[in-house]
């Protein structure tokens, strides 16, 4: 209780010795007290909590949408020193020409307002400062009531002394009413006039000042009217551009509100979503070469609707900056039946065949192929997957500058198994691609489109192979900064895998385009997703990537969703567009490298040329790193020359040494049955003994049962089930051995196929040719209800 009372003593003093203090200093010191902590009472940004639209424009500074504010405001904040001076004079001269030095409030204005309203009666007047303005919209006040009024003028004087007048003169105008829910010059003029503040002229600039005075005039001759006034007043102030009074003073047209521009829509959204804080941005976008691509995609899909085409999508990018030039996310933005507001370059759709190419460029980096290496298009399998050629059809021997072209699926698999640190699956998470499920998942189909990527991936990786095998990150704003990128591949194989796609011809060509004059330079391929859900053209001409994508959102199929028959040709309408606005695109630099040669090879088997090969041509070698097998096509054989019959010593009396080609089996069965002859070796003389028929030649390759599998046998079966036992042997057999953990199973002529009704339990099936070699594989059998 003590202690309270002695409180209370201390707080008596100290208001008796407040009182005695004079009565004008406690004034003064409150004052001076209120204008050092006013920042702290009002708030110092005057901008603070003011929505603002979102401004995006091409790179020649064409608008491509001017987004609405979260209060539903077109309204675009931009700085004093980016307006035109002739607004604050236009603007200053209308409203407030004694702005730079009244305190916040004209007091003569003040008077002369009350009279007229309230005493004379004669006419209603506001008497604002431009300040009193400002106040009034920011603290949307009711100024027509005296109480309004004071309010206004006391806040108009905490702004002056709160705000410079630069600061009060740019926020004026920029929360300005200019028309309906048009606030500020910043959205006005690109509302109205199409351009930017700063680029406004004067007839422009006298139009928008008028503007605030009475929003409602827009579309008016009233509007005009007023202008003139305003007109007037501007060349007595300003004589110099009385002279061009009369330029000044002819009409023009304005630009409707609702005729906004709403352009590049998916591409917009994208950039809008990824710049939330940005007002004004800037994208590389080209709009001139955007309208030119839409226009192609509206013509093909008119032209072929009858066939189902409905829906594209294309994006170009110039590689030289990872510049996005062109997005079309869909053939058409407000079409439900195409759920056209679907973003096409950053929807996820299985890529088909054109992830190839980087399947070889893998394996030249790693030394398994070059260019004229031979891979075998024929029958294959492994671990049940059992790849088959988009036309259903076998090649048989085929170089990979061949496979590639022609888009074969089984020579790809068999390289891309071969394929180590990294394979394609490591390649994809390298290039930062989403792969969402485990390497198991996939398999071997991940070389085939077994995957998802994204239109924007495809562009990057089919970049990279002009970048000289580094990848970069696609870039849509402007004067952004350039990206160091990361190496994936090297500059030997990216330079390689683009020589062998230029020569991947034209949908419907049937000559050399090189036979063209001014002949441009595509390096493409084509891509088809499993049950023609997706059609792929990529590829890239003189300094650009372009790809383009036909198919449907909702993914369904269509038989006319073939890559080289969909989105080939309207590939090359768009290139043979942006050629014919641009008449000197140049080719598309290639270099060649210091570690790069060119080296004769077999024109058969591809390998390094052997005594008896008979031809040879050139291929692309990457020194010290493309193999350097030599031939096991051409082979030179002793042969009896009375039985011409294959003796196993060479040299002795009566025997010549011919050379044959030594096909596998698988090959040599695909040329008997287009009918091509090949110059295969004559069986054995029935002098020679067994243990001196096999010192040479390839082994037999078992390709059924297949590695990994587990076989299940149906106890409950009706008959007996059986597994094909089948293959591969070199171009001297005759007959192969079947063998089960020693059991004897049969003999059956080369190519043909064995059939083994096995019981529950491990096995090792082996095969031995007439040769006597060999090959083996393990094999599960599972006893199953």
């Amino acid at each position: 209780m003590l202690n309270r009372f002695k409180q209370v003593k201390k707080v008596y003093k100290k208001i008796v010795i407040f009182r005695k203090i004079p009565l004008s200093l406690r004034i003064g010191t409150f004052l001076i007290l209120t204008i050092l902590f006013l920042p702290y009472l009002t708030g110092r940004s005057i901008r603070k909590h003011t929505p603002s639209s979102q401004a995006v424009y091409d790179c020649n500074g064409k608008l491509l949408r001017l987004s609405i504010s979260d209060d539903e405001k077109y309204r675009l904040w931009i700085p004093l020193d980016e307006m035109p001076s002739d607004l604050v004079k236009a603007t200053l001269l209308k409203e407030d020409r004694y702005f730079w030095i009244h305190p916040g409030v004209n007091p003569f204005s003040l008077v002369k307002a009350f009279w007229n309203t309230y005493i004379s009666k004669s006419k209603k007047m506001g008497g604002s400062t431009l300040t009193m303005q400002l106040v009034r919209i920011r603290h949307k006040l009711k100024t027509r009531t005296i109480y309004g009024k004071m309010y206004q003028v006391y806040k108009a004087f905490q702004y002056e002394l709160l705000y410079t007048k630069k600061d009060i003169l740019e926020a004026y105008l920029n929360l300005v009413p200019y028309g309906g829910n048009i606030e500020g010059v910043g959205a006005a003029s690109l509302i109205y006039f199409e351009k930017e503040a700063k680029q406004l002229i004067l007839p422009e600039v006298l139009a928008l000042t008028v503007i605030p005075q009475n929003p409602s005039i827009i579309d008016t001759e009233a509007l005009e009217s007023s202008r003139l006034r305003l007109l007037d007043m501007w060349a007595k102030a300003y004589p110099k551009d009385a002279e061009k009074k009369e330029l000044y003073a002819m009409p023009f047209e304005m630009r409707k509100q609702y005729n906004l521009p709403f352009l590049a829509p998916h591409f917009v959204e994208t950039v809008l979503r990824d710049n939330p804080e940005k007002v004004n941005i800037r994208t590389t976008l080209n709009l001139k070469l955007q309208y030119l691509l839409e226009k192609q995609i509206k013509n093909y899909i008119r032209e072929k609707s009858e066939i189902g085409i409905k829906n594209a999508s294309a994006l170009l990018v110039d590689v030289r900056d990872m510049s996005i030039l062109v997005s079309i996310g869909s053939a058409d933005y407000f079409n439900n039946e195409i759920q056209g507001q679907v973003n096409g370059t950053r929807a996820r759709r299985s890529p088909g065949s054109s992830i190839k190419p980087f399947i070889y460029a893998l394996a030249m980096d790693q030394g398994i192929v070059h260019p004229k290496t031979m891979l075998k298009d024929s029958p294959f399998g492994i671990g049940g997957f059992n790849p088959e050629n988009f036309d259903g059809e076998f090649h048989g021997p085929l170089s990979v500058h061949d496979a590639l072209i022609q888009s074969r699926n089984v020579p790809a698999v068999q390289v891309a198994m071969l394929l180590k640190n990294p394979d394609l699956y490591d390649f994809l998470k390298e290039a930062d691609i989403y792969v969402p499920q485990e390497r198991e998942y996939y398999g071997m189909s991940i070389g085939l489109g077994g995957t998802e990527v994204t239109m924007e991936d495809l562009t990057r990786l089919y970049a990279m192979l002009a970048n000289e095998g580094i990848l970069h990150s696609l870039n849509y704003l402007l004067n952004s900064k350039e990206e160091k990128g990361e190496r994936i591949l090297s500059r030997e194989s990216s330079f390689i895998i683009l020589d062998i796609l230029k020569d991947n011809p034209r949908p419907d060509q049937y000559y050399n385009s090189e036979w063209v004059k001014d002949h441009l330079s595509v390096h493409w391929k084509t891509g088809t997703s499993y049950a023609y859900k997706d059609a792929w053209a990529v590829g890239l001409f003189g300094p650009y990537v372009l790809a383009v994508w036909i198919g449907n959102f909702n993914g369904i199929g269509n038989p006319s969703f073939v890559g080289a028959r969909a989105a080939g040709p309207l590939f090359f309408q768009m290139i043979d567009a942006i050629k014919s606005e641009n008449p000197d695109l140049e080719q598309m630099p290639i270099y060649e490298y210091p570690n790069i040669d060119k080296v004769k090879v077999c024109s058969v088997s591809g390998q390094i040329p052997n005594l008896f090969c008979p031809n040879t041509v050139f291929t692309w070698f990457i020194p010290g790193c493309s193999p350097i097998k030599k031939c096991e096509i051409h082979r030179a054989v002793p042969i009896d020359v009375k039985t011409g019959l294959r003796v196993a010593e060479e040299g002795n009396p009566g025997t010549k040494m011919e050379v044959f080609e030594f096909w596998p089996s698988d090959i040599l069965k695909i040329f008997q049955m287009a009918g091509i002859p090949r110059r295969i070796p004559p069986g054995f003389h029935p002098s020679c003994l067994q243990n001196e028929k096999g010192y040479n030649g390839l082994p037999p390759n078992i390709t059924s049962p297949q590695k990994g599998l587990i076989y299940h046998y149906r106890t409950n079966f009706h008959r007996k089930e059986s597994i094909s036992l089948t293959a591969v042997s070199d171009a001297d057999v005759r007959e192969l051995c079947w063998f089960a953990n020693k059991q004897y199973l049969g003999k059956v002529v080369r190519n043909d196929m064995l059939l083994w009704n096995p019981k529950p339990g491990q096995y090792v099936v082996r095969v031995v040719d007439d040769q006597g070699r060999s090959d083996s594989i393990d094999v599960t059998v599972y006893a199953v209800n």
